[in-house]
């Protein structure tokens, strides 16, 4: 197999003579991404939601290229972190604390009052016990920190099945007292909805459900929709409708009569479209019909 017959190569239009010179430049195995093609598929997205308070972050978990997340800073996206980690490269890249919003789980208390302290003020936490560790760390620092605006991930088993992430809508009254002792207030909700879901209808149909657990929460002022979003890999897949999702999910919301805000997260579905990897072929076999090529 050449390099030439490599289709992905088609998609950022490289020329042969450009991917040789990139792979002697920087080795190989090497992902190049178009920042063009980028910066379109960001525009789409930020544009599908016609929903007037939304906020678009993008998962850095998705891709830690600090230079990826830099573009995505420039085009106004805030990100999601899952981690310290992500919240690391995103103080890095140039964001503000108050323009990334922390969904995660099992921080230890170091780690807890790290993000507080770095000013990381929209903390989606994903137990009982995390909450009350942030509130506990809270006090000891309320002093010297806003009062952050806490949400609680959402696990719903009817929808996602058995899952280890988040708090059941049977627990909030709990969680508001936990946050009520430390004087702060249950405000959002995060629903995840599971890992590359390419089926649109997996999202819309489950809009009207997250909504009405939210609404359980007396201080609700926040929705956090996302990830998940999937990205079609294999191109017998249809991709997922961004403007349909828009459209139903601003339904929705507008129905309530009061001031929410949104955020999406997309991770994989605004950056693997412009990507392709390129790699070096170093073995050729065949198994009876089946050709098998090995890279590097």
């Amino acid at each position: 197999m050449k390099l030439e017959d490599v289709k992905p190569l088609t998609k950022l239009n490289l020329t042969l003579e450009v991917a040789n010179e990139l792979l002697k430049t920087y080795g190989s195995p090497l992902y190049v991404y178009e920042g063009d093609r980028l910066h379109q598929t960001i525009h789409r997205i930020s544009q599908s939601i016609p929903y007037p308070r939304t906020h678009f972050h993008f998962a850095s978990v998705t891709n830690g290229n600090i230079n990826l997340i830099q573009i995505f800073h420039s085009c106004g996206w805030g990100l999601h972190a899952n981690t310290p980690g992500d919240i690391y490269l995103g103080l890095k890249a140039g964001y503000a604390p108050g323009q990334i919003v922390y969904s995660g789980s099992n921080l230890n208390p170091a780690e807890m009052r790290q993000l507080l302290a770095d000013g990381v003020n929209t903390l989606n936490l994903d137990s009982l016990s995390q909450l009350r560790l942030c509130c506990e760390i809270y006090q000891d620092l309320k002093t010297s920190i806003k009062p952050p605006k806490l949400g609680l991930r959402l696990n719903l088993p009817e929808i996602t099945g058995e899952s280890r992430i988040g708090v059941q809508p049977h627990e909030f009254e709990q969680a508001i007292a936990i946050a009520n002792l430390a004087s702060l207030k249950v405000s959002g909700l995060h629903f995840y909805r599971g890992t590359g879901t390419n089926a649109t209808a997996a999202f819309t149909q489950v809009i009207e459900t997250v909504i009405s657990s939210a609404q359980l929460l007396p201080d609700w002022e926040y929705l956090d929709f996302g990830g998940g979003f999937g990205y079609p890999y294999n191109k017998n897949i249809p991709g997922f409708d961004w403007e349909k999702f828009g459209e139903e999910i601003t339904q929705q919301l507008l129905k309530l009569g009061r001031e929410i805000d949104l955020i999406i997260e997309p991770g994989r579905a605004a950056i693997a479209g412009c990507a392709t990897l390129l790699a070096q072929v170093v073995s050729v076999k065949w198994q009876g019909e089946k050709q098998i090529v090995g890279v590097d």
